[in-house]
């Protein structure tokens, strides 16, 4: 009886222990999705925070995601609408085809929504062709395109991802910063979110029908708006997806992942799960900063927002740099527009930088007609960091 006793307090108290841990795990301390992919990102594409990496920045092939770049440059040559002549050599282009016939002129828009919906590598050819004057200008484009986005670490060698030139490369993190460049032109986002296309068939009385090969964007996922899917025999499976829930947008990208439409599904569902957009600095007045001069008539533009995980409020902290003020500003009214800059940090790290203006102006009231007050102006003035405005700097 005595030892039955025993194991009960025994299994009372690992139960006891079993909740107390669980329990006293912080909010933001979860787990990362599981991913099949060797290479591996998901980014906000409004702040373009990273949420989730996988040897983000490691060098690799990327196959028909390519594709993206050769649908924005095309969109961007304000040439949509113009039709284009098929050359021999964009019919002859191996792999994935859309059937262009030499000869044949069919319009640049209708070529585009080939590329992107049924990954057309003559369809890569024909616009290169067209917009760069040839492969070889076509690519130096997507290169030049590539340095101002930031791409560091890509290399174009042809506008189809074909394994045809061993430096012909990217990385995850790349492949995102191009799909958050490309998802600001409202073109683009129609075409990779089309189901299906139709196009004038110059050969037969109907019109070709294209569907698109993302099965994420046709079904598989809810939240899909579009992406686009790769694959070579040395790339292996690539794709690039976007996805918005509840105004919230992220970006996908996998480098050889055997279970690519699971690994995004994975990872978006982590994603909108456990980050949302927050105002960690609201615009107009900064309330923060006393100084004679600059009290009231310092202000931001617009408010600064940031994806934060649950909990991570606390990590954020804003540093104001600004210039030694004059008090001959407030007579001559020869004061620069912009004073200074607001650094927003998230830990250690700084992850945005907003010029600080100087101007009076009016505060934003509320329906009370009292000023409206964020969770951040009444905190900051806990850690406020003023720098270069002190009476005597």
């Amino acid at each position: 009886m005595i030892v039955n006793r025993n194991k009960k307090r025994v299994y009372i108290y690992c139960l006891i222990a079993f909740v107390l841990l669980f329990t006293s795990i912080p909010e933001k301390a979860y787990g990362n999705p599981s991913v099949s992919a060797h290479r591996a990102v998901l980014m906000d594409q409004e702040t373009g925070r990273v949420l989730y990496e996988k040897g983000a920045h490691e060098k690799s092939r990327i196959a028909s995601i390519t594709k993206i770049m050769t649908a924005i440059l095309a969109i961007e040559s304000g040439k949509m609408g113009e039709n284009v002549k098929v050359s021999e050599n964009a019919v002859g282009t191996e792999g994935s085809s859309i059937y262009l016939q030499p000869g044949e002129k069919i319009k640049l828009e209708d070529l585009v929504y080939g590329l992107m919906l049924r990954s057309g590598n003559d369809a890569a050819v024909a616009i290169a062709e067209h917009v760069g004057g040839s492969l070889d200008g076509f690519v130096y484009l997507m290169n030049q395109k590539a340095e101002e986005i930031g791409m560091k670490n890509s290399h174009f060698a042809n506008p189809h991802g074909l394994d045809d030139h061993e430096n012909h490369l990217s990385t995850a993190y790349d492949m995102a910063l191009l799909t958050r460049y490309a998802m600001q032109n409202e073109t683009y986002r129609v075409i990779a979110g089309t189901k299906v296309h139709s196009a004038p068939d110059p050969g037969h009385d109907w019109d070709r029908k294209w569907t698109n090969k993302n099965r994420l964007v046709t079904g598989k996922y809810k939240y899909s708006t579009g992406g686009k899917t790769g694959y070579t025999k040395r790339a292996k499976r690539t794709l690039v997806s976007t996805a918005s829930k509840d105004n919230e947008n992220l970006i996908a990208v996998t480098l050889n992942a055997p279970d690519d439409w699971n690994d995004h599904i994975q990872m978006f569902t982590y994603g909108f799960k456990h980050f949302d957009y927050k105002i960690v600095l609201e615009k107009g007045t900064i309330d923060a900063i006393e100084d004679e001069v600059y009290e009231d008539r310092v202000y931001i533009k617009e408010d600064v927002v940031l994806t934060l995980a649950s909990g991570e409020e606390e990590d954020v902290r804003v540093e104001y740099k600004l210039l030694k003020p004059d008090r001959d500003w407030l007579q001559i009214q020869e004061a620069p527009e912009v004073v200074g800059k607001a650094n927003i940090y998230l830990g250690e790290e700084q992850v945005k930088s907003v010029p600080v203006y100087f101007e009076e102006v009016e505060s934003e009231q509320g329906s009370d007609g009292k000023e409206k007050k964020s969770w951040w102006k009444f905190w900051s003035y806990s850690f406020k960091t003023v720098l270069g405005v002190q009476n005597n700097g």
